[in-house]
Order: C-alpha cells, then structure tokens, then sequence
C-alpha cells in the first residue's frame, strides 16, 4: 500500500461515527448491511450516514450494491488487510510473534 493510500484510510477512520460505521460492517461480516439497517444500528440521520459512507468509499473502505431499492453496503477486507499490513510492516524487526492475522477468523458455528 502506498503511503497516500494509507493516509486516505486513516483520515476515513479519523472521526468517530465513520469508525463506528466501519466497524459494524466489519463485524456484520462479508454480506454488510443494508445502509437502513447500519443507519438504525449508529442511530444516525440518513444524510449524515450518507456523507460518511462517501468518505468510506473514497477511501476505498467500504463498497455497495445495490439490490432492488436496497443498497447494501460491505466493508472492504483487502483495503483493511493492507493498511493493517502496512502499519505493521516492519513491527518487531519482523518477529513472527507480532505479525498480523490476514485473513478474519473463521466464524464459530451457532449451537442448538
């Protein structure tokens, strides 16, 4: 990753709601979230998200599609896993103890 690209990413997760919003589309996994069902979770007006979800996207965070009237918004995971892989590009002196994780866990199977 190049180090504008990098500076883009951070300055999208520099404010709060973006952080949140960011983080709830990571966590909601690789199907996202419809923007209502993100706009319900962060309590936040509808153009408010919108403005962020535009500076997410001109980072490259997070992408969406639009399925009928709804669109659904994804994170990104090879934009996050590179500025990850950026930041701790030379952690430790390259120490494998401290490199990080690239790819997400898999997901725990719900029990019945």
């Amino acid at each position: 990753m190049e180090t504008m690209t990098a500076l883009k990413s951070l300055a999208a997760l520099s404010h709060e709601s973006r952080l949140a919003a960011f983080r709830t589309l990571v966590q909601a996994g690789p199907d996202g979230l419809a923007v209502g069902e993100l706009r319900d979770r962060l309590d936040l007006p509808p153009a408010t998200l919108s403005a962020h979800l535009n500076v997410l996207r001109a980072a490259a965070l997070v992408h969406d599609t639009r399925e009928g009237r709804v669109i659904r918004v994804r994170a990104n995971y090879l934009q996050m896993n590179g500025l990850i892989a950026y930041l701790t590009e030379n952690c430790c002196n390259g120490v494998a103890a401290c490199a990080p994780a690239t790819s997400c866990p898999p997901r725990k199977k719900a029990t019945s």
